[in-house]
């Protein structure tokens, strides 16, 4: 049927297909996940594995859109890039005019007004992809927020976005986020996360801990697999004293 093709056209049952398929990509991406902490904000990062002669520089989840926010995102790269060129733009006009960096909330309302406006003309399709927006807002509190490819966006305390598992993730994310998380927890809790969707341990992984004005700071391998090794070391102790239980 047409509505099936159509990005203008509803479906009877009041669905956008196309909106809905472009939610699928999303899916089929690899995972990224948000943990705000009581003064930072985490992003971690399911890196697909590499050809082996790959520069793995080119192939980066998480970007700077301003010296203030910080951008994850799971979907078509080449989506990603188009929207991420269109918000750093609107960054640079709105500092132009304003004088002032925009806040994460301004450019999380651009981002989806970008995406919705490419639900609503023919001869375009949705973007592909879902945002995780991390900064500081102007009273200097950490804040997360999410946009997907219908456009909507709204403010997270942990959220979890691509990737088959997104749901037993949140889940996860439910039991475990806290009030007030320090840094050191919130990592922790962004790369157990991950550990559940990734299989080469911290070789896979990309951690990035947003500080107070926006300070992006990109975590080393050699530290990320330290904190892996401590979760699966304490894991395997679980099921040691457990064992004994059982019998």
């Amino acid at each position: 049927m047409s509505y099936d093709r159509a990005i203008t056209v509803f479906s009877p049952d009041g669905h956008l297909f196309q909106v809905e398929y472009a939610m699928e990509a999303v899916r089929r991406g690899s995972t990224a996940v948000g943990v705000r902490g009581k003064d930072c904000v985490v992003l971690a990062v399911e890196r697909r594995a590499l050809a082996k002669l790959q520069d793995p520089r080119t192939i980066r989840k998480i970007v700077s859109i301003d010296d203030r926010s910080v951008l994850a995102f799971a979907g078509l790269t080449a989506d990603a890039r188009v929207l991420i060129n269109k918000t750093r733009t609107e960054a640079q006009s709105y500092r132009l005019t304003c004088e002032d960096a925009p806040s994460v909330e301004y450019l999380a309302r651009h981002i989806a007004q970008t995406q919705q406006r490419y639900t609503q003309r023919g001869g375009v399709r949705p973007f592909g992809i879902a945002t995780l927006l991390a900064g500081f807002s102007e009273g200097g509190k950490p804040v997360l927020y999410q946009t997907d490819p219908a456009g909507t966006h709204s403010e997270w305390k942990a959220q979890v976005i691509g990737g088959r598992n997104a749901k037993s993730l949140r889940e996860f994310l439910e039991k475990n986020w806290e009030e007030g998380l320090e840094e050191e927890r919130a990592v922790r809790i962004g790369v157990q996360a991950l550990l559940e969707v990734v299989d080469s341990g911290a070789k896979n992984m990309e951690i990035c801990v947003v500080r107070p004005g926006g300070a992006k700071s990109i975590m080393e391998e050699k530290d990320v697999d330290a904190i892996v090794k401590e979760i699966e070391a304490e894991a395997e102790e679980g099921k040691t004293k457990a064992s004994p239980a059982d019998e």
